[in-house]
């Protein structure tokens, strides 16, 4: 398991753990990122992470994208 932040671009990941806080799994829940999806990430512009999830570009934090594992 590695953080989203260390994904290749392009490349469809599932996501194996979301870790934090109790509020901030849950924003992501909102946010359409749970275990067992697919995620992919698009671009990486400083510290944020462009990544489709559920169809969707959703643009996140490097400390957010951290909790993300695949």
């Amino acid at each position: 398991m590695m953080p989203l932040t260390l994904a290749e671009q392009d490349k469809e990941l599932i996501i194996r753990r979301i870790g934090g806080s109790g509020e901030t799994r849950q924003h992501l829940e909102d946010l359409g990122f749970h275990v067992g999806g697919t995620v992919s990430v698009v671009s990486k512009l400083g510290d944020n992470v462009i990544v489709n999830v559920k169809g969707s570009r959703v643009a996140i934090g490097d400390e957010l994208a951290r909790k993300i594992m695949i």
